[in-house]
């Protein structure tokens, strides 16, 4: 991928705000926006893959001061064209790696953007940033899938997710390396557009252990935003590590 924006560039960025989606209703986004909220306190905020603002807006418009790090160009525009964009300062970066001034009460990485990061070794060094930027007692919120890989029957490892008229979405594994891919085809005309995004699903107990390894420690797991009971049955989590206090 030689596009600086990754796999996140224009074509993506203008049409990712979809209003039919899920992700966009006010039933998702307001207990997120909530418990982030909730934690940041009076402090700062700092949202790992901040995107188009779908949740960094909404938190600073509680009174917020939100930083974000985001590797598109593109995403990152979208955002500071909207009406509050410019109250959110946003730093063009790997979230890996990319270090920003201040010191944050709450970090978060929502919507499965863990798995962006394809390798384990990135995906440690993201929980050793967040580590660096958090006050002592501060915390890391992740939000991101269960591997789904219950619904594999012995011998396949593809999982169809969407199909419709207008597109067709799926995801294969490889249960050796937990690297997959997202296969995309949005049909216009009655031609269809190919594309695939690679990932690297991680298990809350590794998420754990990487919170270990940078210092944090697990507070609290809940099934989703409204803070339902994380169970062996939850397809998805909502995580919370704190760094303990001086």
């Amino acid at each position: 991928m030689d596009d600086p924006d990754g796999y996140f560039g224009e074509r993506v960025a203008a049409s990712y705000d979809d209003p039919a989606n899920s992700m966009f209703q006010p039933e998702t986004i307001d207990p997120a926006v909530s418990l982030l909220a909730e934690l940041a306190g009076t402090g700062n905020a700092l949202e790992l893959a901040i995107g188009t603002g779908r949740i960094g807006l909404p938190l600073s418009q509680r009174g917020v001061p939100v930083h974000g790090i985001e590797l598109s160009r593109a995403m990152a525009s979208r955002l500071r064209a909207k009406p509050g964009g410019d109250a959110i300062a946003v730093t063009i970066g790997d979230m890996a790696t990319t270090r920003v001034d201040g010191t944050f009460t709450v970090a978060y990485l929502v919507f499965n953007t863990i798995n962006n990061l394809t390798t384990q070794a990135a995906q440690v060094a993201c929980f050793r940033n967040v580590a660096a930027h958090l006050l002592p007692g501060g915390c890391f919120v992740i939000e991101t899938v269960v591997p789904p890989l219950r619904q594999l029957p012995p011998g396949q490892d593809i999982v169809g997710y969407q199909a419709s008229p207008a597109a067709m979405v799926s995801y294969s594994y490889d249960h050796a390396s937990q690297q997959y891919w997202g296969h995309y085809v949005r049909f216009t005309d009655g031609t269809g557009e190919y594309r695939t995004i690679p990932f690297r699903y991680v298990w809350p107990s590794e998420l754990d252990l990487m919170a270990q390894l940078a210092g944090l420690r697990l507070r609290d797991r809940w099934g989703g935003w409204n803070r339902e009971p994380f169970t062996t049955d939850s397809r998805s989590h909502v995580s919370v590590w704190e760094k303990p206090a001086a």
